[in-house]
């Protein structure tokens, strides 16, 4: 336990010390230029232009996007508003006016004197990320251990319409770097509780991609690109990512057995791929939309992180996604919104069947062998999603409380997990002093493939020694969203896992989370 408590000493006072560096260091910046606090009617309708409704492409650190408090809250008994002023002068200086101004600016970069409106406007946002997950578990698991990984990110998205004066749509970049290590292996755990561990610790191309609205009936983009920004996405309240409250991987980004189970392309790895989204009535209360997407099974190689041909893919993903939304875009007024997703896919790719999994639990090798594994040419799927704003404070709507639930199914030949469920509760507002902090709770429940169950139940009755009976893997989490600056989110946490590595090998282990987010 001494040693647990110096390794996870070191894991803080490390993001800690990038914390408070980073002002120093970072050159970049983010799109995002609407200041924190009360802003005005022109603000408000630029505000609500820019956020993300049902449909639109989402990447993974919309959870940690500034979050400015979009409506004025009723005035306390005292007559004094809760909301922070911003300083005129914040976003026209290289260097905020004050240390107050500095904590209370949209980025923590700000305005770069003014070139950063002057680029938008004219058509080139840029934006940049810094997002770190440390984890340790002091019980339970097969060893006990502290990791810390992390990601940086740069994007450029150039307006052509704004460039050129042609009606062209947008050219998307994004460039990650991650690092780091991740706990999952050491617990063993079937889902990563790091969710921005994974997909190769390099430097990688994660977008590259043309996006173009040809009208209010149809969208399409095409490039480098993932799924997981456009097909079993989270929805957006307050400008975050619901899922991405949350530093499990099982929750965040998309529920992760959708990607366990077929060749969904996953954040942060690209792909070489396309879609289209049709709005039946013009606006975004019905979707229905279309896609098709390289399945790479080692595009997440470190060395593949460049990786711009289809050398090495063994087939096609098609998903197809059904939608409906209702409410107000932008969660201070109006309907509550409510959002629904039904969608399936079809993986062209051939792939050994479910027993060929069987390794991952712990099964000895020499017993690999009387495993009925076969190929399977395509594998298919389904997801359930269903997410509403529960209520909305009447004396302050920039609080309130959202539930999102879902349910993946997947091919009973292949998947390891056919039956996943996923749901969480977040209140946003804790305090009537914090506004915009968070608190939520979030579990995701995996069932292993009774195929597998079945076949290690036969083999101990024979007398196999060693083998451990698959059955599944559960893991609740709750966690405080501390947003100390609009640009600044520091997020602890707790997690629990039942049935760790999906057998009942180990005991269970609990896991102290600290995620960091930095939006430059």
């Amino acid at each position: 336990m001494g040693t647990f408590g110096q390794d996870w000493t070191k894991a803080l006072l490390t993001a800690c010390a990038m914390t408070a560096v980073l002002p120093g260091i970072t050159a970049v910046g983010h799109a995002q230029t609407t200041p924190a606090g009360v802003v005005d009617g022109r603000q408000k309708a630029a505000a609500r232009t820019s956020t993300a409704t049902m449909g639109t492409p989402q990447i993974r650190t919309k959870s940690i996007s500034p979050v400015p408090l979009l409506v004025k809250p009723a005035p306390t008994k005292t007559g004094v508003e809760t909301a922070a002023k911003t300083s005129d002068t914040t976003e026209s200086r290289f260097f905020p006016a004050s240390f107050h101004d500095w904590l209370t600016q949209s980025t923590m970069t700000g305005d770069w004197g003014g070139w950063r409106t002057w680029l938008t406007d004219k058509g080139i946002n840029i934006g940049g990320h810094y997002l770190e997950d440390s984890a340790g578990n002091p019980m339970g698991g097969k060893t006990k251990a502290v990791r810390y990984a992390d990601e940086f990110g740069i994007n450029i998205d150039f307006n052509l319409k704004k460039l050129t004066g042609l009606n062209l749509g947008m050219f998307h970049t994004l460039i990650t770097a991650r690092q780091g290590l991740g706990i999952g292996a050491t617990l063993p755990a079937m889902d990563s509780p790091q969710q921005i561990f994974g997909s190769g610790e390099t430097v990688r191309l994660t977008r590259l991609s043309w996006e173009m609205p040809w009208n209010k009936y149809v969208t399409t983009e095409v490039g480098e690109i993932n799924t997981e920004n456009d097909f079993e996405q989270s929805s957006v309240y307050w400008g975050m990512s619901q899922y991405c409250q949350f530093e499990s991987n099982a929750i965040c980004g998309m529920p992760q057995s959708i990607a366990m189970n077929s060749g969904y392309g996953w954040y942060p790895t690209a792909h070489p791929g396309a879609w289209v989204k049709f709005y039946p009535a013009g606006n975004d209360h019905y979707l229905v939309q279309f896609g098709a997407y390289s399945v790479d099974p080692v595009i997440s190689n470190t060395h593949n992180g460049w990786k711009l041909n289809l050398h090495d893919a063994t087939g096609t993903y098609l998903p197809f996604q059904l939608g409906w939304h209702q409410g107000g875009k932008d969660d201070y007024s109006g309907p509550l919104q409510t959002n629904i997703k039904i969608g399936g896919y079809w993986d062209t790719s051939e792939v050994s069947d479910v027993y060929s999994h069987l390794g991952s639990f712990g099964v000895p090798a020499q017993y690999l062998i009387s495993a009925p594994s076969e190929k399977v040419r395509g594998r298919f799927g389904g997801w359930f999603q269903f997410d509403r704003m529960l209520q909305r404070d009447e004396a302050d709507p920039n609080r309130g409380t959202t539930l999102f639930t879902s349910f993946t199914w997947g091919d009973p030949r292949t998947s390891v997990a056919p039956y996943f469920i996923t749901w969480g509760v977040t209140r946003k507002g804790t305090f009537r002093s914090r506004p915009n902090d968070t608190i939520s709770i979030g579990m995701k429940m995996l069932w292993v493939n009774p195929k597998l169950t079945i076949w290690a139940r036969q083999m101990q009755a024979a007398g196999a020694e060693g083998i451990n009976k698959p059955s599944g893997e559960h893991a609740l989490e709750l966690n405080y969203g501390w947003r100390p600056t609009p640009w600044l989110v520091i997020r602890p946490g707790a997690q629990y896992i039942w049935s760790t590595g999906g057998t009942n090998r180990y005991k269970n282990p609990l896991l102290l989370d600290f995620e960091t987010g930095i939006t430059f």
